[in-house]
């Protein structure tokens, strides 16, 4: 049995959405050439694929088999399509990084000139979103995600072996201020960020006593930067505050750091197919260098950076 296979798209959108008239607007067609193509490819199968009662449409048995062959045929497919496109795009090649906005703003953006310098015939083009988005259908190579993995329909490597902690950190002026740095006299500052992560850092300080933020966010570069302008002390993943903790924007002012009840790490995800993409492989190389030079200067300049306070107190 031969299927039409120019029915195939018309059938998933149906199948995924349950909506002729949805499954019509994702596919910029109308409403009767989608219905049509439908029942060109049921007349060829010689049964129905949908259960029909009134307006609605829902998969029926035999749909619902059909469905998960033709997803997976089509999902192949298109990793086909796009990787012949970026092997076809000619001396310069275009990759498209989906990255979580604090991550692109506190750490990636800050080293784009090296990586330029590094890559100059290979345009990288950053979208930031809080949302996992689908990289096959939002026209995304790959991705950095934040959580635990893995993912379906992508491959992901983990950019750290162990999770990133979360450390106490300051402006100087804000640490300077302070009478000392016990948690007793931390619980007693404007803190910024999550109560319940504020909680499990007091106690994991053997500190049992309530906490009020005075300030949440949803982007923790944003928290970054209130800390940073002296608005408070806030908990932050040493990675992100790589930059302003070499440059002494920030200070850590407790050794105690907590991780997450759940290890999670930053992850390049990426389609299957692209999986040795000259572009991608450099990407990858690339964010590992990076990393370790972070890794290497989160240790020296701390010690540099303390003998020019003592310097200048001369």
């Amino acid at each position: 049995m031969r299927l039409p296979l120019s029915t195939l798209p018309a059938f998933r959108a149906v199948a995924e959405l349950q909506n002729l008239r949805a499954a019509a607007e994702r596919l910029h067609l109308t409403h009767s050439a989608v219905s049509q193509q439908i029942k060109v490819l049921e007349t060829q199968l010689g049964f129905p694929l949908f259960e029909r009662s009134g307006r609605g449409i829902v998969l029926n048995t035999a749909g619902a088999a059909l469905l998960c062959s033709v997803q997976g045929a089509m999902a192949l497919l298109d990793e086909g399509t796009l990787a012949a496109s970026a092997a076809a795009s000619g001396s310069e090649q275009r990759l498209r990084v989906s990255v979580l906005p604090s991550f692109a703003q506190r750490w990636l953006l800050p080293r784009m000139a090296r990586w330029r310098a590094r890559n100059p015939d290979l345009t990288l083009e950053i979208e930031t979103s809080q949302q996992v988005v689908d990289l096959l259908r939002d026209g995304f190579h790959a991705a950095l995600r934040f959580g635990r993995g893995p993912w379906a329909g992508v491959e992901s490597e983990p950019l750290f072996d162990t999770p990133l902690p979360l450390i106490v950190l300051a402006s100087p002026e804000t640490a300077a201020a302070l009478p000392d740095h016990t948690p007793a006299t931390l619980a007693r500052q404007p803190l910024l960020g999550e109560r319940e992560l504020w909680q499990t850092w007091f106690n994991a300080a053997g500190l049992n006593t309530p906490v009020t933020p005075v300030a949440s966010f949803n982007d923790a570069g944003m928290m970054m930067q209130a800390a940073e302008q002296g608005l408070g002390i806030t908990l932050g993943r040493e990675l992100l505050a790589a930059d302003a903790l070499c440059a002494g924007r920030l200070v850590q002012i407790s050794p105690i750091s907590i991780e997450y009840e759940q290890a999670q790490t930053y992850h390049l995800v990426y389609r299957p197919s692209l999986r040795d993409w000259a572009p991608l492989v450099e990407l990858k190389q690339w964010l590992r260098d990076e990393l370790q030079m972070s890794r290497e200067n989160l240790t020296a300049p701390k010690s540099d950076s303390g003998k020019k306070r003592q310097a200048k107190k001369r």
